[in-house]
């Protein structure tokens, strides 16, 4: 199955994308971040709209054709969502050791399930329930790995943010699911790039205005910064193509893209020297059974 080759390819460089974020966001602006991968994000795929404005790409996998203005309000939604849910995100994980933050992303796919049982009128078989009290579980494992590290997950304001990012990035599953039922990928991610922008670009003027604190506004260039956008767009361009092939089914491929986390977790315990790290791969271990228990029904 083509598409989910492109899923595996977009978990794996998913999971280097939420390293290089770590290492950008240490004692760094997340506002100033976050609006940098906005912008490199933006410069790979102008070009592409530009080209196919004027001729020169005309067609293929490349090509960005013409939207209407219905079209362009349903990919300014699509920017809100994954801003939101990036906002959230790049908040939590400056704040968190990145083995806490990936096995609580991991959970996004619970979900989207949940989520495509309630909007799309799915049933959940005996394999997906499995899957999701597993994945509850978990969660509570991992809460207990995150007490011996000072971080209770029912009064860290932390874990709340995470806890949203991988709401928000479930609803905007969900949400990719219709606009890949009659738009071409590269439309989607060159023009919600764009907006998403404009959108970072507007909320740090607006919180620069507002704000006398200097501490919040330290910057502190990494090369690591537009490694962010360079994997993410990559990601994002074979999660895309995956969803848009034929027979590509969404919960599916929102399981296989987390498992990213497999390679954020290596990168944490290799790179990043984090701790605990015998209890966290316990918690992930049991997170990775639930996956594959949802993979399992969700095939059947």
């Amino acid at each position: 199955m083509m598409w989910a080759m492109l899923a595996f390819a977009s978990a794996a460089l998913l999971g280097c994308y939420d390293f290089f974020k770590k290492i950008s966001l240490k004692d760094n602006s997340v506002l100033a971040v976050l609006f940098l991968n906005t912008l490199f994000g933006t410069l790979i795929f102008a070009p592409f709209i530009l080209l196919s404005h004027v001729g020169v790409i005309e067609e293929g996998m490349l090509f960005v054709p013409v939207a209407d203005a219905r079209t362009h309000l349903l990919l300014v939604l699509k920017a809100v969502i994954v801003l939101g849910s990036w906002l959230c995100g790049y908040i939590g994980i400056k704040h968190l050791p990145i083995t806490i933050v990936s096995p609580i992303q991991a959970t996004r796919p619970v979900l989207v399930l949940l989520g495509a049982l309630l909007l799309f009128g799915e049933r959940l078989n005996g394999y997906q329930w499995a899957g999701v009290l597993m994945a509850i579980f978990s969660l509570y494992m991992l809460n207990r790995s995150g007490k011996r590290e000072g971080i209770n997950f029912a009064n860290n304001r932390w874990v709340f943010f995470v806890a949203m990012a991988a709401l928000l990035g479930a609803v905007s599953a969900l949400y990719d699911k219709y606009l890949m039922r009659n738009l071409e990928p590269m439309l989607v991610q060159s023009w919600f790039n764009l907006y998403q922008c404009l959108l970072m670009g507007a909320i740090v003027v607006v919180m620069n205005l507002c704000s006398s604190q200097q501490r919040n506004r330290r910057f502190v260039w990494r090369w690591s910064i537009p490694m962010i956008s360079l994997f993410l767009a990559v990601a994002d361009f074979c999660y895309f193509s995956a969803l848009a092939q034929e027979g590509a089914l969404v919960a599916v491929v929102s399981m296989i893209r987390r498992g990213s986390v497999l390679v954020s977790f290596i990168f944490g315990a290799l790179l990043l020297r984090e701790k605990n790290l015998k209890s966290k791969a316990l918690d992930l271990l049991l997170i990775f059974i639930g996956l594959l228990l949802l993979y399992i029904g969700s095939t059947k």
